[in-house]
């Protein structure tokens, strides 16, 4: 009986150790080396995970970083330059520096400008809403303030505004990240270049209809009149499909274009008022 208990001891220590010999050199063949470096920008990155580099999350993007011969179309949102520059610095590399950008809202179709037609009562998401109607003005272009966009912001920079039903952008808290952008089912939201004191000049409106449908279902929508554009000196402005766009990064922000728009589309924000023009009065040169 003891023969056989010792017999099946060694049994089980020989085949133990065969698995052993055999993971071991099985292990060896599959090997995958992960360069060390990795771990190292990871440690730098914000860990927001929140996709606005273009990658599933941070760990992804520090391997995309390490492995790319290029960085032209890599860069960390919520980092920003900053970020960037230690990433360089760490692997010895140069960082390319971009314009930090912010999100807006490119709809201003309030209560005050729009009509009411009908009133949703479906599931609360613009996404559903989108699939089931126009909206309440009848744009079918508008924003549905349903707040999606509300929902995805992982940092607190967007909320609904309860007296216009559209969102509002926390300029200090956006992160450009553009979760935003990829929730709104009527893509209405833009990440476009942050100026000094948040200053912002851009067409509030992408109602691609001929003018005088937009402007029955929205008072401030854009109507393709193209006056705009005929005084923009620095060809930042484009006209496509009865609509005029504001290229952020060519913009100067010489405010010629908001005075000529007849519906008001065109929003400045954040700047100091003008200053009004007055002429010089002749003396009266007495006989």
């Amino acid at each position: 009986m003891s023969q056989i208990i010792i017999y099946t001891i060694i049994t089980l220590v020989a085949i133990g150790s065969a698995a052993a010999i055999i993971l071991y050199f099985v292990a060896q063949k599959f090997n995958v080396y992960e360069d060390p470096r990795i771990d190292e920008v990871e440690a730098v990155l914000p860990a927001a995970n929140c996709g606005g580099c273009g990658f599933p999350g941070c760990r992804n993007f520090a391997e995309t970083l390490v492995k790319s011969e290029s960085w032209e179309d890599l860069f960390c949102p919520v980092g920003g330059n900053e970020t960037m520059a230690s990433v360089a610095t760490l692997l010895g590399r140069e960082a390319i520096e971009q314009a930090p950008r912010v999100a807006v809202i490119r709809c201003n179709g309030t209560p005050e400008f729009r009509p009411r037609f009908n009133e949703y009562d479906g599931a609360p998401t613009c996404a559903i809403a989108h699939s089931l109607y126009s909206g309440e003005g009848g744009c079918p272009h508008g924003c549905l303030g349903e707040g999606d966009c509300v929902v995805v912001c992982a940092f607190d920079a967007i909320h609904m505004d309860p007296v216009t039903d559209l969102p509002v952008v926390v300029d200090d808290k956006c992160t450009a990240c553009g979760a935003c952008v990829d929730a709104c089912p009527r893509n209405i939201i833009e990440l476009r270049k942050k100026n000094k004191k948040d200053r912002k000049i851009y067409v509030s409106c992408i109602n691609e209809e001929k003018g005088a449908v937009a402007k029955k279902n929205c008072s401030v929508a854009c109507i393709g009149c193209s006056k705009c554009f005929k005084v923009c000196p620095y060809e930042a402005i484009t006209m496509e499909n009865n609509l005029a766009f504001i290229d952020s990064d060519k913009c100067k922000l010489c405010r010629k274009c908001a005075p000529e728009c007849p519906t008001d589309s065109i929003l400045e924000l954040h700047f100091p008022p003008k200053k009004e023009i007055t002429e010089p009065v002749e003396a009266e040169v007495s006989e």
